[in-house]
């Protein structure tokens, strides 16, 4: 289930629901294997990255990273697609995001750029890696809890990890689009993953799909530019695509800021 998603519709199996395993006369349904085989793709391809890394093929890990992220944004609609939610299912997506969005992202910057600095370098992937795992027990904690001011105004609680693991690697989509090895820097790169670490695990209110309306008379025109980025640019040229999209993102989170604030203050004079 991707931190996107509303929890309680994510993969998680109602109180009074029977177990698949404790039917009698019935074997596993197909239909309950898939999303977890997607989740367990993710984590396949994420711990990829780190080999692809290891062998100094930056462009692949990187990839792969990305691939892993594509992945956890559509097991948990499968699995309430072909209704196979489980709490086995929220588990497991749960320790894979934490390796493929954590620990691996963590890895491939460090000996993409930050192994210059073995002292900061190390502390800064330890944080990114820490700070993933904190956000997603945090998520965890929180499912079966209903005072969540953010969730409730359709806003996140900080930056989800998928999201935070692509905005780590800005400067690798610069340095290879451009190839200015300043992009490349140690000391700048340590700064930026920490902060992103800790952007993971604050109580900022940021961005969701659920909080992403469109108009109706610009709707045609939203499906389009989605469609001409995905379907387009990311294939010709993947970099600055995924550079553009980082931008864009953090370009959006003063926009989610103050529309939470304006949310808030209308909650506050109704009560």
């Amino acid at each position: 289930m991707s931190e996107f998603d509303d929890p309680r519709l994510g993969p998680k199996s109602a109180e009074d629901e029977i177990p698949a395993t404790k039917r009698k006369g019935k074997g596993l349904a197909l239909r309950a294997v898939v999303p977890n085989a997607i989740t367990a793709a993710a984590l396949c391809s994420g711990l990829t990255g780190i080999k692809f890394a290891i062998a100094g093929q930056w462009s692949f890990a990187v990839l792969a990273i990305v691939v892993a992220g594509v992945l956890d944004g559509i097991d948990g609609r499968i699995a309430r697609l072909l209704n196979a939610q489980s709490r086995f299912g929220a588990e497991l997506d749960s320790l894979a995001d934490s390796l493929s969005f954590g620990m691996a992202p963590a890895i491939i910057f460090y000996l993409w750029t930050l192994q210059d600095l073995p002292r900061l370098g190390w502390i800064a992937a330890l944080a990114f890696a820490i700070c993933c795992a904190l956000r997603l027990a945090r998520f965890n904690a929180q499912i079966d809890t209903d005072d969540q001011p953010h969730k409730s105004a359709g806003f996140l609680t900080g930056i989800p990890a998928p999201v935070a693991a692509g905005l780590t690697f800005l400067p690798f989509y610069l340095w290879t689009a451009t190839g200015i090895e300043e992009f490349r820097l140690p000391w700048v790169n340590a700064g930026w993953m920490i902060i992103i670490a800790f952007w993971m695990i604050s109580n900022t209110a940021t961005l969701s799909w659920a909080s992403l309306r469109p108009r109706r008379n610009v709707r045609l025109e939203f499906i389009a530019v989605f469609g001409l980025i995905f379907g387009g640019a990311i294939w010709m040229d993947p970099w600055w695509t995924l550079a553009v999209i980082s931008i864009g993102y953090l370009a959006l989170m003063p926009y989610g800021w103050i529309r939470y604030a304006k949310i808030k203050r209308q909650r506050q004079a109704a009560a």
